[in-house]
């Protein structure tokens, strides 16, 4: 066994203090310290003077620029004095070296420097397994932190190498680890070497840990930029050799293609500098930066958009009407539109504003069609794009670039797609708009609808103006109602009303037959469709303003006939009545007079539809009661109030209508309108509810052959409704003989085809009278 060492331990000793802010000293360690306040420069010249040494504590508190002796630690470090210098910044470099330990007993003085007794510390050193194993596990950490870190110097562990004790090696290990102040003076006045060992290597270990992280990061990042260095120097030896060879890098062949594009593109000054300017920032941008691909596309939208290619209008006026009639069958008001502007164009040299025109027409009339007719007409290109269901405003403006995978708005687009500054841009389903948090595209429409304002549409995806002055601009809506007025205000309203029997034959026969044969390869005169199976599929097995639903049913006969011909059968030569049951099974509407019979209590109204016009029955029925009124069919404010108004007409004219007035008291009135799940609203309906309710009181039968439309009011007046000709033609589809409305709407009779109002009886109603006697029979049906 190694003979224990014992440290010999002194009595009180007196010395002076030198209080460190920044500084734990460790015995055997050699420090600079600069000194600067008055107390500490006294404190080194009496141990200077009186060649003892001096106790270097650290301090409790940093911030303070007195020094008390409740600011310093208990345990400092005796330091034998070496050099002094007197440095020109006006602080004094002294340099001590560690001795022991030392513990304060007392205060001597405060003043003009701290004195105090001190006590060395014994510091047990007994050799064992467990030091030597913590020695070695020690300097294998040091060793590691001294290769990582850039500010230990090797010779420190030299020196840690030739420490012959533990708490040496722990002592000078601490001294020059990066620790703060606390744990330092944590390790002075741990005392046995093995527990200091201990926590020197748990220092060691977490500081092992931050330096491989670090060096990790170093190390990537260092692999980055020797990456990037070598990429960089590798393109500039390549353009190098590529300028030799006469040759150009691909980034620098798109930079000189853009601007080639940009100036054979015709732009407005200001979007073509806008435009150099981005691609002087593309060419000084690195390949591999994200805003490359952005600058990229903005480029390709900017120089691919049309600014000044425009197509030559066809200003043949006869052969533009040729072609409007060859694809359109009847629709003259919206013809006669176009050839007035095509005629105006002509003799302005070209100079006229294009109109902003708005097609309303139930589903099925041909206002898309009619749209393609009409570039086809004016030698223009046709671009179409569906607003239904489109409740972002960025759907119209667009997008910022700022926003990832940014593009420009629909309008944009669409101008991309034709190609020219002047095309027809038909917007369709213009009624369907919507409207949420995101915005309302019918504002954003209004800057593009209008012929003051397009000139410069703003895109914000563009973030330059862009020319619409020059397109003719053609929206499409199945009623206005939704549209936003101040939208509506800026289009001129053409209104494409529904077809007549006689114009659905006509269509039939000379459009959508053929197509249908063309489209099921069927050969000219394969297969034939009489007039009567025509009228017949028209009356029984279609009910619509347009003309779509006939010719679904045309294919439909079409595609049978088709599979006959395929499978090698003897298809029919044509189709007549007799076989349309065969095709298109049981007849799908009742085609005639509206009611079977005269009937008491029902009357027969018309209404407008989006699908054009309808016909309606009013029913009433009177129960014993306490005389209130219920509405069913759900009925509308409007509509409910128009038979709140009729039922007050009535009461006031029981005694001219011979009508009981003790009735309305004692008997519950319902009012119906069958169809019930359809909503209804209008006040139109008024003198057909105010009839159907009359003829309940009275027991005066309602003619079968009569339909009625008109607003009623209190006295009585018949005032005039709109969508008359809609209405006129829903009644004649249902084989009404008569038809009564308001006198003010006989100027709408100009509209109605000469066909219907041959074959209808008109009787124009001032008064609710009028109405009643064409309406009421003398006996009950």
């Amino acid at each position: 066994m190694p003979r224990k060492k014992t440290p010999r331990v002194d009595s009180v000793i007196e010395l002076p203090v030198l209080a460190r802010r920044d500084t734990v000293l460790f015995p055997h360690m050699v420090a600079q310290l600069f000194v600067r306040r008055e107390a500490s420069l006294k404190a080194i010249e009496e141990a200077v003077a009186r060649q003892s040494a001096i106790m270097v504590v650290a301090r409790r508190d940093v911030k303070s620029t007195e020094v008390a002796p409740e600011d310093l630690y208990t345990v400092g470090t005796e330091g034998a004095i070496g050099r002094v210098l007197k440095m020109p910044d006006g602080t004094t470099s002294v340099w001590v070296q560690g001795q022991r330990r030392l513990r304060i007993a007392s205060f001597i003085q405060t003043a003009p420097h701290l004195r105090v007794n001190v006590v060395p510390i014994a510091e047990p050193c007994e050799p064992s397994l467990q030091a030597e194993a913590l020695r070695r596990a020690v300097l294998a950490l040091f060793e590691k932190v001294v290769k990582l870190s850039s500010n230990i110097q090797e010779e420190t562990f030299i020196a840690a190498m030739n420490a012959d004790e533990p708490g040496w090696l722990a002592d000078l290990v601490a001294s020059s680890l990066e620790i703060g102040i606390p744990q330092r003076q944590e390790i002075l006045e741990t005392i046995p070497a093995e527990e200091r060992l201990q926590k020197v290597s748990i220092f060691l270990a977490k500081e092992l840990d931050v330096l491989e992280l670090q060096s990790k990061i170093h190390s990537k990042v260092q692999e980055e930029v020797d990456k990037s260095q070598r990429e960089f120097f590798l393109r500039e030896q390549l353009k190098a050799i590529q300028k030799e060879l006469g040759e150009v890098d691909a980034q620098t062949r798109e930079i000189n293609e853009f601007r080639k594009k940009i100036t054979a593109s015709g732009m407005p000054k200001a979007v073509a500098k806008k435009a150099n300017d981005e691609v002087q920032r593309l060419a000084t941008m690195p390949a591999a930066s994200p805003e490359v691909a952005v600058i990229r596309s903005y480029l390709d939208w900017l120089t691919v958009l049309p600014w000044t290619k425009s197509t030559k209008d066809k200003l043949d006026i006869k052969q533009a009407a040729k072609i409007l009639d060859q694809n359109h069958y009847g629709l003259a008001k919206a013809k006669e539109r176009i050839l007035e502007y095509m005629s105006v164009r002509k003799l302005s040299a070209g100079k006229l504003r294009s109109p902003i025109l708005c097609f309303v027409g139930a589903p099925g009339v041909g206002k898309t069609s009619l749209g393609m007719s009409i570039a086809e007409a004016l030698g223009r290109r046709f671009v179409r794009i569906s607003l239904g269901g489109i409740r972002d405003e960025a759907e119209i403006r667009g997008h910022r670039r700022t926003y990832v995978g940014a593009l420009p708005g629909r309008i944009v687009q669409g101008m991309r797609n034709a190609g020219t500054v002047n095309p027809i841009f038909m917007l369709d389903e213009i009624d369907k708009v919507g409207a949420d948090f995101r915005g309302d595209p019918s504002s954003a429409l209004l800057e593009v609808l209008d012929p003051e304002q397009n000139h410069s549409f703003s895109d914000h995806y563009l973030d330059a103006p862009y020319d619409l002055s020059k397109v003719m601009f053609i929206t499409t809506a199945n009623v206005l109602d939704p549209v936003l007025p101040a939208l509506r205000d800026r289009m001129e309203v053409l209104e494409l009303p529904g077809y007549t029997e006689e114009e659905k034959l006509r269509i039939a026969q000379q459009f959508l037959v053929p197509k249908q044969l063309k489209e099921h390869a069927l050969l000219d005169g394969q297969l034939q469709f009489s007039e009567g199976a025509l009228r017949r599929i028209i009356r029984e097995y279609t009910r619509e303003a347009g003309v779509r639903n006939l010719e679904r049913e045309i294919g439909s006969i079409c595609r049978k006939v088709a599979r006959l011909v395929a499978e090698g059968g003897s298809p029919p030569r044509s189709v007549t009545v007799q076989s349309l049951s065969k095709y298109l099974g049981p007849q799908k509407f009742f085609w005639g007079i509206a009611e079977e019979k005269d009937e008491v209590g029902v009357a027969t109204g018309v209404a407008r539809t989006e699908m054009g016009g309808d016909v309606l029955e009013v029913e009433v029925t009177l129960m014993d009661g306490k005389g209130s009124l219920t509405l069913t069919g759900q009925l509308g404010e409007v509509m409910r109030e128009s038979a709140q108004a009729a039922l007050s007409f009535a009461r006031s004219r029981a005694d001219e209508l011979k009508a009981k007035s003790h009735v309305f008291d004692k008997t519950d009135i319902h009012i119906h309108v069958p169809e019930g799940a359809v909503p209804k609203d209008g006040p139109s309906a008024g003198v057909t509810i105010a009839t159907a309710l009359i003829s309940a009181l009275t027991g005066r039968s309602v003619s079968k052959d009569v339909a009625m439309t008109g607003e009623i009011t209190l006295r009585g007046r018949v005032l005039p409704v709109g969508g008359l000709k809609e209405k006129i033609l829903a009644a004649h589809r249902a084989g009404i003989k008569t038809f009564v409305m308001p006198k003010k709407n006989a100027k709408d009779l100009v509209d109605i085809p000469w066909p219907v109002r041959r074959e209808l009886n008109f009787v124009f109603a001032e008064r609710m009278d009028d109405v009643l006697a064409a309406a009421l029979l003398d006996r009950a049906g």
